[in-house]
């Protein structure tokens, strides 16, 4: 039977606390956004005023690039979004820094998005849906076992936007055995070390992206295509899907705002339109909980099998 999922709001919760919550895979939840959000007029042209193609349905700003790329529209709306999204990341980033200042040295900008289609019914291919629970993984090139922190506004007026999940990453590992399976790639360890190879391709990437700033997005890792194969087992896998014995949804009111480490708890979006999302890569080394992050689970269990097989 599903239960719901609690939110406490840490409105005013001191940054250790908030810290702590976060490390611990758990949802940090604003009943009032914490972040200035755009102007009364900025949110109506994103709720109502942007023509209705299929690049408007998630549209991303890139600070690598400054720029919104494959949104099409005129021009004056073009540049008056990207504007939008350049300010909301912006600000989202100065208020991290000064909530959660440990997590800035070295750590990524990523893109600030604006979720616009309703998530349920969208029809997609199972690794592309929403709807399935899933954790976030491979979307952001080589993380190399980074946290991909997310902030997240519900921009609709009156509909709440809704999750499904199934626990922690930890949980997931230890409830669900065909993670492990998909992870080791039929292998008794994962192996998270780059190889010469790895490290020819990074730094290539590293060179081209001098030039091309979005190139750095086709990087990779060990530990990052270990993560993509537990995304894509989590939204494939019959045995996951639909066990529910540990599911919980979510239920985030209108103009709230949450953040989590998306890579730490399984989460799918059931239902709900109009999103602000920003995107920050945190380096492990940043975080006190390092033993709760999914690069110390998959490592862990890695020194298990190969303790193990020195036994033998």
């Amino acid at each position: 039977m599903a239960g719901i999922y609690e939110l406490i709001d840490h409105c005013a919760a001191p940054p250790e606390r908030v810290r702590a919550t976060l490390e611990r895979s758990e949802v940090v939840w604003f009943e009032h956004c914490p972040v200035e959000l755009p102007s009364q007029a900025e949110l109506d042209l994103l709720r109502d005023g942007l023509p209705q193609t299929k690049s408007a349905k998630n549209i991303s700003y890139h600070p690598e690039s400054d720029s919104v790329p494959r949104f099409e529209a005129p021009e004056d709306i073009r540049s008056t979004v990207e504007k939008i999204l350049r300010t909301h990341g912006q600000r989202v980033a100065e208020w991290l820094g000064r909530m959660l200042p440990q997590y800035v040295p070295d750590w990524t900008l990523g893109t600030t998005s604006f979720r616009a289609m309703e998530e349920r019914g969208r029809d997609l291919k199972p690794r592309s849906s929403n709807e399935r629970v899933h954790i976030d993984a491979g979307a952001y090139g080589a993380t190399n076992g980074a946290r991909i922190l997310r902030f997240f506004v519900n921009i609709h007026e009156t509909r709440e936007r809704v999750w499904g999940t199934k626990g922690t990453f930890a949980e997931c590992m230890r409830r669900y055995p065909e993670l492990w399976d998909a992870a080791n790639k039929g292998r008794p360890a994962i192996g998270l070390e780059k190889n010469f190879a790895d490290r020819l391709f990074s730094g290539s990437v590293a060179a081209l992206s001098r030039a091309l700033p979005l190139a750095r997005n086709i990087d990779s890792s060990p530990y990052d295509r270990a993560m993509r194969r537990i995304h894509n087992c989590m939204k494939e896998s019959n045995g996951f899907r639909d066990n529910d014995a540990d599911y919980q949804t979510i239920h985030f009111p209108p103009l709230s705002a949450w953040m989590v480490f998306t890579d730490g708890i399984s989460h799918s979006v059931l239902t709900g339109q109009y999103a602000l999302v920003t995107t920050v890569l945190v380096p492990l080394k940043n975080c006190q909980a390092r033993e709760l992050a999914p690069f110390s689970v998959l490592a862990d269990h890695d020194a298990a099998v190969l303790e193990d097989a020195a036994e033998r």
